[in-house]
């Protein structure tokens, strides 16, 4: 009895620092955050789970979902776009599930046939890929976008459900892939670290008969570190039915955050990065 019990607690000391569902990202990958610190509480939903985006054993980025929308809350991220081909596959979070399914994400195809889980336990922790069929208007928005990264497996990373969002079909092509690819280039000119925070604010509207929550606005806030002495900062924000974006700078979108949330002053990074 007293083994069991030791092993109990020798599983709970390791679980949070080896699980991509974690408790909290201070302690598992603080390192997607300027100075390791996350957003403040003031964006948690109601049923909140902290992943940390793992794919063949390598932590890519962070995203607060939101179990009972099933979407994103956010995702953070570092900045390193590069040349690269963009996946095709896409993949689901087994953990959402429960702690012992898979800590890396995987196709809904590998979790059916070789964990012998069905489409309808894993549709009742998050979105699947059925969710997001014949959409009209809309498609499959990212978060945290595979051009911002170098590489090919920190591409597919972002391919997982949990980073994606029903995004308005003209935005998503349009004004939001020129801040992605054009303003995002001027922006870090001279930068060393860009640390990217990408949200979603929840809407009225749903998709897959209620089960996906469409977002009434997308945003992003960039904190850069060019040197010690000299950090920058700038956000933006687009209604999800509206091919604009607008820039802001990160004190405004804070305060516009706070207001659309309603649960309290919105703080997005560390109180170092500039706010004017």
């Amino acid at each position: 009895m007293l083994w069991l019990l030791l092993l109990q607690v020798l599983a709970s000391c390791l679980w949070p620092g080896h699980s991509e569902v974690v408790t909290s990202f201070e302690t598992t990958c603080p390192q997607f955050f300027f100075r390791e610190t996350p957003p403040n509480e003031a964006l948690e939903p109601q049923k909140p789970a902290w992943i940390c985006q793992r794919y063949q054993n390598q932590y890519y980025f962070a995203t607060l979902y939101d179990r009972k929308m099933r979407i994103p809350v956010y995702s953070a991220y570092i900045y390193q776009p590069g040349p690269g081909k963009r996946p095709k596959t896409w993949l689901v979070e087994p953990q959402l599930m429960g702690p012992t399914y898979p800590k890396t994400m995987e196709k809904e195809w590998t979790l059916i046939n070789r964990y012998n889980v069905s489409l309808e336990k894993l549709s009742q922790s998050q979105a699947i890929l059925h969710d997001y069929k014949n959409l009209t208007g809309l498609n499959r928005g990212h978060l945290n976008p595979n051009g911002h990264h170098d590489d090919y497996s920190s591409r597919m990373a972002t391919f997982t459900l949990t980073n994606i969002v029903p995004q308005d079909e003209k935005l998503n092509g349009g004004a939001w892939n020129n801040y992605e690819q054009q303003t995002m280039i001027r922006r870090t000119q001279g930068c060393s670290t860009t640390y990217v925070i990408v949200g979603a604010v929840p809407g009225n509207n749903y998709i897959a008969k209620g089960r996906v929550n469409k977002p009434s606005h997308l945003w992003s806030a960039a904190c850069c570190v060019v040197d010690n002495n000299d950090i920058r900062a700038w956000a933006v924000i687009a209604e999800n039915d509206k091919n604009q974006v607008q820039l802001l700078t990160l004190g405004e979108l804070e305060d516009m955050l706070t207001e659309l949330y309603g649960r309290g002053e919105v703080s997005l990074f560390d109180s170092d990065c500039p706010r004017e």
